[in-house]
């Protein structure tokens, strides 16, 4: 009777299960809805939306991911390291073999705005296509455009991602993207201007701010993808390098930045505050720079209406002068090593050597930016074709990892600045894990 009984029970079980199992394989595999699923690709492209192509490609940073300096624009192989492995961005050229040659509009649509590749394979979420949802179906036609005709096909094989079985695994992205990725194009917001609409709609589409300045959560999503969410752009650690507050924070943030001021470093890599460095210097180089002065303050009007958080940021940062000379620990160091350029009153040279007093990098809790660019030195900047004169040199082979803890302790102390000690330990662990700025940036000429 209790076989029987366990039988019965046991069938009943299995119908729910399969059911549920079925509706999981169909949701893993489906193909996202494009509105482009008829349109049929066109052997010709107006020149005109080639070009508009190009500009969207500008505003989405493309480049940043997908070419190597010395290799052919797009056709990928940078390698980036996640948590579970390191996975190499692929080639986007029309190549028929190696890149995205036979892509239908379509399929261009759901690999750009939903992260799902012909034939049902999910892209890892370090594509950020749940920025790129957000881009309007005739910024994705013109993008599509020139990725067909705009640029020269380029047969270089993808290099697999060394990531182990199981976790190799794509059908859990979807379970993701259903949690964390949104699915609707920008939606303009009527309470809002022109302006406004159109610098969201940059900053959270093609821009994919979010993506470097929105901390993460324990999936790895970001915490907010707009202004709705208090996270929203509110600073966070990628790569070894602290990407700070794009809200109003006087201290961590642009608070203290003008509308002009973000104008202003958005167009040349630099302002009375500081200059591009770490990852910011590629979105420079490659992208902000060639944005339209109208994007470029549209831009800066929506950041500037993000509020910042005074309860995280605390008081405004307020400049205090210093003896010239002083006996602290690291003060020495800072004295013969740094003040040529930055000032023994830590004012820089604006807006050429920036200053250390009130840097964000001597604010923020995290170190990771002022240990890094110690140790490594910046990256090129390249503002209108013209490679910058001033560069900040390594200091990994003249200065220990005590040495940098001090002289960062001192200047994230002085002035005013409230960032708190450097332990060498930190120092230690980020000369381990990362290398010297290369002196040849990735400079793309589209065509």
């Amino acid at each position: 009777m209790n076989n029987r009984r366990f039988a019965r029970t046991a069938g009943w079980l299995a119908l729910p299960c399969l059911v549920a199992a079925g509706l999981l394989a169909w949701y893993v595999t489906r193909e996202p809805a494009t509105p482009f699923e008829q349109e049929q690709a066109k052997a010709t492209f107006d020149p005109a939306l080639i070009s508009r192509g190009e500009y969207v490609a500008r505003l989405s940073d493309c480049v940043a991911c997908h070419s190597l300096a010395g290799k052919a624009p797009f056709a990928g192989g940078l390698e980036m390291a996640t948590p579970l492995g390191a996975i190499h961005a692929t080639n986007i050229t029309p190549d028929k073999q190696t890149g995205i040659g036979t892509y239908s509009l379509a399929d261009f649509d759901r690999a750009v705005r939903h992260g799902v590749a012909p034939g049902g394979r999910r892209l890892y979420p370090a594509m950020p296509y749940p920025s790129y949802v957000k881009l309007s179906d005739d910024d994705i036609k013109a993008l599509y455009a020139f990725f067909m005709q705009g640029i020269q096909p380029a047969n270089q094989p993808n290099i697999p991602s060394d990531i182990p079985w199981p976790l190799n695994m794509r059908w859990p992205i979807a379970l993701w993207n259903g949690v964390f990725s949104p699915t609707a194009t920008y939606a303009v917001k009527p309470n809002q201007d022109a302006l406004w609409n159109r610098g969201a709609y940059i900053v959270q589409g093609p821009g994919h701010c979010g993506s470097c300045h929105t901390p993460r959560g324990l999936a790895f999503n970001e915490k907010a993808l707009d202004e709705s969410g208090a996270p929203f752009l509110a600073g966070a650690l990628l790569d070894g390098w602290y990407a700070p507050s794009l809200r109003q924070d006087p201290n961590t943030g642009l608070g203290r930045w003008t509308e002009p001021q973000i104008v202003q470093f958005l167009k040349t890599g630099r302002n009375a505050h500081a200059v591009v460095y770490g990852s910011m210097t590629e979105a420079f180089n490659n992208s902000t720079q060639f944005m339209q002065d109208d994007d470029l303050a549209a831009i800066a009007r929506y950041l500037k209406s993000l509020p910042g958080d005074p309860q995280r940021d605390g008081a405004p940062w307020q400049y205090q002068a210093v003896a010239a000379v002083q006996d602290a620990p690291g003060a020495h160091t800072y004295a013969t090593r740094c003040a040529s350029c930055h000032g023994l009153d830590g004012k820089g040279q604006p807006e050429w050597m920036p200053p250390l007093a009130g840097a964000t990098s001597a604010l923020a809790k995290e170190s990771a930016s002022a240990i890094n660019i110690t140790l490594n030195g910046s990256q090129r900047v390249v503002a209108a074709g013209v490679p910058d004169a001033y560069r900040m040199p390594a200091f990994r082979e003249q200065l220990s990892d005590a040495q940098i803890a001090e002289v960062l302790s001192y200047v994230r102390g002085t002035w005013g600045n409230n960032g708190g000690a450097v332990d060498a330990k930190a120092v230690g662990k980020l000369r381990g894990h990362t290398d010297p700025a290369s002196s040849s940036p990735i400079i793309l000429h589209m065509r």
